[in-house]
């Protein structure tokens, strides 16, 4: 294929080309289980050495520096019901059996007075498990291994004094005792854990026995107190019955009360009165009216209404006479008619008299009646009162006596069920610990490996690096077993069916397919930077393309550095700037070395920059020489990421193999690099991986996986 034709076909072939983000994309849209699987397998003998190293640990912390504790236990039983000696209602009620009344209960037994009394009792002041002032210095101090630096004696501790040294002591106390209400029972559990059993047992006990003489104390001095309340409240009572018994009396003395029968008596006579006064002035209003009227009609000389209103006989008889013309009978009748009207107004002044009368009878009844009822009524309250307060005092006095007689006859509403053995160890839990340090280990294990995995920027996998980049990925060449570049030459030589050089032809075989339609002819071997086994791998290429009995050309691209006169022997008399600057023929610049059936054109240094003189005519001249006069012709450039230089020369190439060192060069160098050569429309064709190393691809788990690093592989290579 000529340079123009090459030209006219990169746009085709960058279109083609998947973009390399694209794959990386789609891969970190999902999770690969398996994979995962796979890395942490591999990581097995990491995960491995840190189990082993936690148990270890653990095993060593279980055995020689935890502290055993042992665990005693105190069973009591709390009494439903207490029988009494006498048939009398206990002053102090029992304890309830709702679980509040259960849970304060094991409240009392933790509570700071009982546990007060349990150190006095048995002295654990003096006990160094309890009180920290009497545990040993450690030898090592930091303070005073840091004292002769920062200069000056290490302060002092601070003396603590007694009350701290007492809080602090219950308070440790408190932290290695439990209790607990067993399930659907009436019995508490008193666990006491200290390092020594025999203790433990010892403290469960004791504050068992405290808390039931806690119990009878609480009783006897709650009798006391009600002894006492109740002698004021009978003394305070008696006092006040007799205080209203007094009133009552002083009242019955004074009062004109004599029963309410009596004052019932007055009512009725008060009621007779008031309807006598009723109708009299009911009669008296009437004769007044009667005065009035006979009085007008006397003025008036009317006869006939006096007669009327006279109601008299004689007058009747008279007015007759009057009427029959008697003249005597007319004073006659004047007469009669001024005695019946004084007669009526005698009869009137009478009937006021007695209205009165009945008056001031009817209001000394009732004031009579009023001041007995407010007496009655005073003394009814009192006689309430006193009976009120009679029926406290017999109450209270009663109740006196029977506290009285109970108050040297209280029980405790638990007693001792169980007593304490000498407690069994409970910690460390050496099973249990070591279980949880291997599982810890595992763990730790398995997020270093995760994190090595997380954290590594290489690629292991041809698999990895196809997905990285999604380009395929053309050979996996192995590290070549030579300590010097010089030996190169011999161990292709001399190797020919190693697996370095198998895997080297099948570079070779996948570079010259990668074109069914035309093979490459100049083939460009890159990398992303220095040292990563592009030069091997060119050198390597161009020998087996050899092989083939194909006339080949090296050249020597990285004129910058010039490495292949490490790698060959001899020296030419002329390079690649000579033939290009046409001093030299392309014959006598081209360098046969011993025993490497490839011409060889060597770099040399120039004046003129680099990038320069491969984008000169010059070079794409010399290009279409030897397209002509050579099968094949690998170039080998400098690092994309360096120089521009394998740019500007992939131009000029048929095929351009991209170099990535195993386990090594990160990811987003390949990433870079490729986006480089993309930049200038030259797609890469594939990938190599270089400088693999078998017995850590198979310590990684990649081995079995590739027939030239797997145990079966040895078989068809040479060592």
């Amino acid at each position: 294929m000529t340079g123009q034709a090459l030209e006219r076909e990169r746009p085709r072939l960058a279109a083609v080309a998947p973009a390399p983000t694209q794959a990386n994309a789609a891969a970190d849209d999902e999770i690969d289980l398996l994979a995962l699987l796979r890395t942490i397998w591999r990581g097995k003998w990491l995960i491995g050495l840190a189990a082993l190293l936690a148990l270890a640990a653990g095993v060593y912390y279980a055995t020689r520096i935890a502290v055993p504790k042992y665990t005693a236990s105190t069973a009591i039983a709390l009494q439903v019901s207490n029988p009494q000696v006498m048939d009398l209602e206990s002053v102090m009620s029992g304890v309830s059996t709702d679980d509040t009344s259960m849970n304060t209960e094991v409240e009392v037994i933790r509570s700071r007075g009982l546990l007060e009394q349990l150190v006095a009792e048995l002295d654990l002041l003096e006990d160094p498990e309890f009180n920290a002032i009497l545990r040993p210095e450690d030898g090592f101090s930091l303070s005073a291994l840091l004292s002769p630096v920062m200069g000056g004696a290490p302060e002092a501790a601070p003396v603590a004094d007694d009350e701290a040294i007492l809080n602090d002591t219950v308070d440790r106390l408190r932290d290695a005792l439990g209790a607990s209400v067993q399930r659907d029972t009436f019995i508490l559990n008193i666990r006491a854990t200290t390092g020594d059993p025999r203790k433990s047992a010892l403290i469960a006990n004791t504050l068992g026995e405290l808390y039931i003489d806690d119990q009878i104390a609480v009783k006897f001095k709650g009798t006391e107190e009600a002894v006492t309340w109740l002698s004021e409240r009978v003394t305070a009572l008696e006092d006040e019955l007799r205080l209203k018994e007094d009133q009552i009396a002083t009242l019955r003395a004074e009062s004109e009360l004599v029963s309410p029968e009596a004052l019932e008596g007055l009512n009725r006579q008060a009621k007779d009165v008031r309807d006598r006064l009723t109708e009299l002035q009911r009669q008296a209003a009437r004769d007044r009216v009667r005065v009035s009227e006979l009085e007008a009609a006397v003025e008036n000389g009317d006869t006939a209404e006096v007669v009327r209103l006279a109601n008299d006989a004689t007058l009747r008889q008279l007015a007759q006479r009057v009427e029959a013309g008697d003249d005597r009978a007319s004073a006659l009748f004047e007469q009669r008619a001024d005695t019946v009207l004084s007669r009526t107004a005698s009869e009137l002044e009478r009937s006021a008299a007695q209205v009165a009368s009945l008056e001031s009878s009817l209001g000394r009844l009732q004031a009579e009646t009023e001041t007995q009822s407010a007496e009655l009524a005073q003394l009814q309250q009192l006689e309430r009162e006193a009976q009120a307060t009679r029926t406290l005092y017999e109450t209270f006095l009663a109740r006196l006596k029977e506290t009285t007689v109970q108050r040297g006859l209280q029980q405790a509403d638990a007693r001792i069920l169980s007593d304490a053995t000498p407690g069994e160890m409970v910690a460390p839990r050496k099973a249990r610990i070591a279980a949880l340090a291997l599982i810890l280990g595992l763990m730790i294990g398995t997020g270093l490996v995760l994190l090595r995995e997380a954290m590594r920027s290489g690629f292991r996998s041809p698999e990895e690096l196809e997905t990285q980049t999604g380009r395929a990925v053309l050979g996996q060449i192995p590290r070549m077993p030579i300590r010097k570049r010089g030996q190169l030459v011999g161990y292709l030589n001399d190797k020919p069916t190693s697996a370095a050089s198998e895997a080297i032809r099948n570079l070779r075989t996948s570079v010259l397919l990668s074109n069914l339609d035309a093979a490459p002819k100049v083939i460009l071997v890159s990398s992303s930077v220095p040292g990563e086994g592009k030069t091997t791998q060119a050198i390597g290429l161009a020998h087996n393309l050899a092989g083939l009995g194909k006339k080949v050309l090296l050249v020597e691209g990285d004129i910058r550095r010039r490495t292949f006169n490490e790698y060959f022997k001899g020296r030419a008399d002329a390079g690649l700037i000579a033939v290009l600057s046409e001093e030299v023929p392309l014959e006598q610049a081209i360098l046969r070395p011993d025993g490497f059936p490839v011409d060889v054109l060597m770099g040399q240094k120039s004046s003129v920059n680099a990038a320069d003189l491969f984008s000169s005519d010059a070079f794409k001249g010399f290009m279409a020489r030897v397209r002509q006069e050579y099968d094949y012709v690998v170039i080998d450039t400098p690092p994309v990421l360096v120089v521009p230089d394998a740019r500007i020369i992939a131009a000029v190439a048929d095929a351009i193999i991209y170099v990535a060192e195993w386990d090594a060069t990160p990811r987003a160098q390949v990433t870079e690099g490729l986006k480089l050569f993309a930049s200038v429309g030259a797609p890469v064709t594939g990938l190599s991986l270089s400088q693999i190393d078998p017995k850590k691809m198979k310590r990684y788990g990649y081995g079995g996986q590739y027939g030239a690093y797997a145990g079966y592989g040895r078989k068809y290579y040479d060592a």
